[in-house]
């Protein structure tokens, strides 16, 4: 007689489900993945999966939108910290980014390396992605309301996340293997982005130059 499965049980299995899938995903790409292997890694019947996920679109949906919460809650943390200094809050934040996708390697890569649309048809992960991108971009916003950089902010914002993320690629590609201390090169890039758009006649940390 089969046992009968407990809500734990489910949840359970779930969460190993989306861990395999997470990692498969960001080592093979959407296209590189089965529901099979997905099952074999498991150890379990090739149906098993499609009692949990309507498909694999469901999975990797459902995976990456887990992914960005985990994102977005540590980068609102970061903002929500001690100081009302938008340069530190900035600085903060953009730490934080970095310390996630070093940290978190497969999560970066499904959220960011997977061609595969963020859409309607799973609105759990389009609300999950804005709210990450919000924390991003919502510092440059704060940094020209404070006067401290003179420059659109939503062209600044996007530009600084471009970069900060093309940073995180190289390091995941293995390219800055002979390149400075990763952590002091993330800092001198925020540094230099900041200085390049600085308020005239203010420095970066928003005082007025003597």
């Amino acid at each position: 007689m089969p046992r009968y499965l407990t809500d734990q049980d489910i949840a359970d299995f779930r969460a190993e489900l989306c861990r395999v899938a997470t990692e498969r995903f960001a080592r093979f790409g959407y296209e590189g993945v089965t529901m099979r292997q997905l099952a074999e890694a498991l150890g379990c019947s090739p149906k098993t999966p499609y009692r949990y996920f309507k498909d694999k679109a469901d999975i990797l949906a459902t995976v990456r939108a887990q992914a960005f919460a985990k994102f977005a809650d540590v980068l609102e943390a970061a903002a929500a910290g001690p100081s009302d200094d938008p340069v530190r809050r900035t600085a903060r934040v953009g730490e934080a980014y970095h310390r996630f996708a070093l940290e978190h390697p497969h999560d970066y890569r499904i959220m960011f390396d997977i061609d595969a649309p963020i859409d309607r048809d799973h609105p759990d992960l389009a609300a999950q992605a804005q709210r990450a991108a919000t924390y991003i971009t919502r510092q440059a916003e704060q940094l020209v309301q404070a006067g401290v950089i003179d420059v659109d902010p939503v062209l600044f914002g996007w530009s600084m996340w471009a970069a900060t993320h093309g940073l995180v690629m190289l390091r995941q590609a293995g390219m800055l293997a002979h390149a400075p201390d990763y952590r002091a090169l993330a800092r001198f890039h925020g540094g230099l982005m900041l200085k390049g758009a600085t308020a005239s006649g203010k420095k970066i940390d928003g005082r007025k130059k003597p």
